[in-house]
């Protein structure tokens, strides 16, 4: 393989590696904050117990996350040199940004979140809470900023210093507020709720398959549940805004994920394979049914991938189409189970059935595939351009690195990120196995505080 292959490959897996972590510190962050909200109206120390449970996993996940974060920024100096000088104004910006209003925010309260329970008072505790989790959220929204620059550019002019040219900033907020930053944004930000939620779902659903923490398993299940509805029902209508948007100024990304060619009518796969050679699609879809989400008609007008110079368009349009449809459908099966969750939390069935709750366990998985095909299928159509309509892939790189030094990191950054996660799974497993009800857990708060710690019954 060439240079260039070898350092995308290195950069998509690193990214996908630490795009398994923000998205469920984000959803549980949030999940946190309205767990202690409702502990500290009730004073029910179930929650109290969830509310430090809680904790102890997502101070797993956010550790994860930021040492898995740490090594992309290294990569855009050592692999994309040429890349990290054309951005570097911007990415500086976005990425300065996000240290002051994410980092900050989150060092200065994680200590308290973690360690502060019977320390200080359950409104200080619950504040420290809140701002962990925002913090957790602006990090998100600094990062989404520079990646829909990328696909969307605004606010810059190029520079040419010594015969190499660079982006510019000239209105910071032309820039925050590109074409498709906002909506990228709440798109993300949904997809970190459900990995949250449906985190929660899969743990409460073990405790009942294996008869454990009933009532702490029974609240867990309807905050899943809820998070779970109201973020899926809310994806949908974001997607449909991100799918116009891309129509708009990624047209050739938008026939690419639908496998269409020729530009007019254009049908709506719900799946399929792409015989990119012979431009055809072989699937079951509705015809004229992506014409009919963007223009309100079967016959509407969609662009296709013929319409644009061969050097232009996508590449790997099969795997492009197949992740986009990954993506889709594990959006599907997230609706299904969120409203069949909720059936069965209504009429009370369903609670002790162990098919119900093995599939629920199993749940978890669904963001997380959503996410990452959905990263994907973004990112690949976006090429054969890294910097859309300005910078080409393949004068990304950098030019002085050989292709045997990014195999051989490549090589390394897999076997310690499998340690890493098998020592992730680790720990998780052996907090989930103990419990929000594990003796040494503080159920309530003190008026005046003093340091104490009740044991927990037995759920």
């Amino acid at each position: 393989m060439d240079v260039e292959i070898l350092a995308r490959i290195q950069f998509a897996f690193t990214v996908a590696f630490h795009y398994l972590y923000p998205p469920l510190s984000i959803g549980l962050g949030w999940i946190m904050v309205v767990t202690e909200g409702l502990y500290l109206k009730s004073k029910n120390p179930v929650y109290g117990r969830l509310s430090l449970f809680f904790v102890r996993l997502f101070a797993i996940i956010f550790g994860l996350g930021v040492a898995t974060g740490i090594v992309m920024e290294f990569e855009f100096g050592t692999n994309w040199a040429t890349y990290s000088r054309f951005v570097g104004d911007v990415f500086g910006s976005a990425l300065a940004a996000e240290g002051i209003f994410a980092f900050a925010l989150e060092s200065g309260f994680l200590g308290i979140l973690l360690f502060g329970w019977n320390r200080v008072s359950p409104r200080v505790h619950f504040v420290s809470t809140l701002m962990v989790a925002l913090g957790s959220t602006f990090s998100a929204i600094w990062i989404v900023v520079a990646n829909s620059w990328m696909h969307t550019p605004a606010g810059y002019h190029l520079v040419s210093e010594q015969g190499r040219v660079r982006a510019e900033i000239t209105d910071f907020w032309a820039m925050v507020f590109n074409p498709t930053s906002v909506d990228r944004l709440v798109h993300v930000l949904l997809g970190a709720l459900l990995a949250g939620a449906f985190f929660v779902i899969s743990v409460a659903a073990w405790y009942r398959l294996k008869g454990q923490h009933r009532e702490a398993a029974q609240k867990m299940m309807r905050l899943g549940i809820g998070f779970a509805t109201v973020a899926i029902l809310a994806q949908w209508f974001s997607g449909h805004r991100s799918a116009e948007l891309v129509a708009e100024y990624q047209p050739a990304k938008l026939a690419a994920m639908e496998g269409h060619f020729e530009t007019g009518a254009a049908n709506l796969y719900a799946l399929g394979w792409v015989d990119a050679q012979n431009q055809k699609v072989y699937g079951i879809g509705l015809p004229g049914g992506l014409s009919f989400l963007l223009n309100g008609n079967f016959e509407g007008r969609v662009a296709g991938l013929n319409a644009f110079a061969r050097e232009d368009q996508p590449k790997a349009v099969n795997a492009i189409f197949q992740f986009y449809h990954i993506m889709v459908g594990s959006a599907g099966l997230m609706t299904l189970l969120a409203f069949l969750g909720l059936w069965a939390l209504w009429t009370q069935r369903w609670e002790d059935a162990p098919w119900w709750n093995r599939i629920l366990v199993f749940s978890v998985f669904l963001p997380q595939v959503a996410n990452q095909a959905g990263w994907f299928a973004a990112e690949m159509g976006r090429q054969p351009w890294v910097v859309y309509g300005l910078l080409r892939t393949k004068d990304a790189f950098s030019p002085t690195v050989g292709a045997g030094e990014v195999l051989f990191s490549l090589i390394l950054f897999t076997l310690v990120y499998a340690l890493l996660f098998a020592l992730f799974i680790y720990l998780l497993n052996k907090k989930i196995k103990k419990g929000p009800s594990d003796e040494g857990y503080l159920i309530d708060h003190r008026p005046k505080h003093a340091s104490w710690i009740a044991k927990s019954p037995k759920s």
